[in-house]
């Protein structure tokens, strides 16, 4: 994200043991208000998320399942803010990983082929890259949101909208980047635990993300509002942007590290980085959930626009996604593609049977 759009604010790290005493602010009139110690308790946990020697966020529950950390009050203030939104004769946003469905490069297969043939190494750099990645996602909890309330006819007090500032960005960034300064791990960490546990540690040489996750640009589609207003609203698409294509490739890496015999002596290693992706995927499902859940609220708000007017919120989101799509299912992918493959074919010819390989590889595409 332009980090020169980051403005520190204190983002204070919640009580691991954090119960409903405070679900709400006793002195706000509306019963969907929440305060932020609410919006980021945490279950109480029977034992600690600890995996591959790295201590992870989250917990593990006294039937020994996963539970996402900061979802005690978070989720069911959702609860109530969709079942308002609903009353209100909205609906939350209408968008999925679908969006994103279409041909891979390499896909499931492919990646297969190349880590049964010892080119393993374009995984690890994947894993390595989609932690970093998470890592970055801290900037969430970071970004600066402007006074929605005054560019907003209705009242937001009682809606996820009005409580960004108040906790819910805030937990959604620490999810991603964790509590360094306590050293608990949160996203990042829980994709390296992934990629150790299938490899071993350093494996190979570290890797950094490459450029264009965002679409950024400084043309200004919705020029009624203010830009502060804008770049939240592009923020947040941005995010769930990421957070489909994530979602996508939840499901290949767990296929993978899945695979029998793929990972050798190292398997149940294996299938354990599987069941680290699949804690992280029940943690996203909040994320993409609460993201659907805001710009669902925008889009049926309505927006003051300069000289007095106003403006439907469904009309601004529905201009500002529709160029978000074309660019993530149309020019960012052919782009990613073409750079894949050029990747992919050197990295095949490096090996000392890289007609064979080039062969099952093509076979194995779609």
């Amino acid at each position: 994200f332009p980090k020169n759009r980051i403005k520190t604010r204190s983002c204070r790290s919640p009580s691991s043991q954090k119960t409903s005493e405070a679900i709400m602010t006793m002195t706000d009139p509306s019963p969907l208000s929440f305060d932020r110690d609410y919006l980021l308790s945490t279950h109480e946990y029977a034992a600690p998320h600890v995996v591959a020697g790295r201590n992870l966020h989250g917990g593990m529950l006294a039937d020994g399942s996963y539970q996402p950390p900061r979802a005690l009050g978070r989720v069911p203030a959702m609860d109530a803010w969709e079942a308002a939104l609903n009353e209100r004769g909205g609906a939350l946003f209408p968008a999925s990983a679908a969006l994103l469905a279409g041909d891979r490069v390499p896909n499931t297969e492919q990646q297969i082929v190349l880590v049964r043939n010892g080119l393993d190494v374009r995984l690890w750099n994947t894993l390595t890259i989609v932690g970093k990645i998470e890592a970055m996602g801290a900037f969430i909890g970071l970004w600066p949101v402007p006074d929605l309330q005054a560019a907003i006819v209705e009242d937001i007090s009682g809606m996820a909208i009005g409580h960004l500032a108040t906790g819910l960005l805030e937990a959604h960034g620490i999810d991603e980047g964790g509590i360094p300064d306590q050293g608990i791990g949160g996203h990042d960490e829980m994709w390296f635990a992934a990629r150790d546990l299938a490899f071993g540690p350093d494996a190979y040489p570290d890797v950094e993300p490459q450029k264009g996750l965002t679409r950024e640009d400084a043309t200004r589609y919705l020029p009624e509002v203010s830009e502060e207003v804008e770049q939240i609203l592009s923020f947040l698409a941005n995010v769930l942007i990421i957070e489909f294509r994530a979602e996508i490739g939840f499901a290949e890496t767990q296929a993978i590290l899945t695979t029998p015999g793929l990972f050798g002596e190292r398997t149940a290693d294996a299938v354990l980085g599987a069941e680290i992706v699949g804690r992280i995927r029940s943690d996203e499902e909040i994320h993409v959930r609460s993201l659907n859940l805001y710009l669902g609220e925008f889009s049926n708000v309505t927006f003051r626009t300069f000289g007095g007017g106003t403006i439907a919120g469904s009309e601004l989101i529905g201009r500002f996604w529709d160029g978000m799509v074309e660019w993530a299912t149309v020019i960012k992918p052919a782009n990613d593609a073409e750079r894949a493959e050029t990747d992919l074919f050197a990295l095949i010819d490096s090996h000392p049977e890289a007609a064979r390989i080039r062969a099952e590889f093509d076979a194995a595409g779609t």
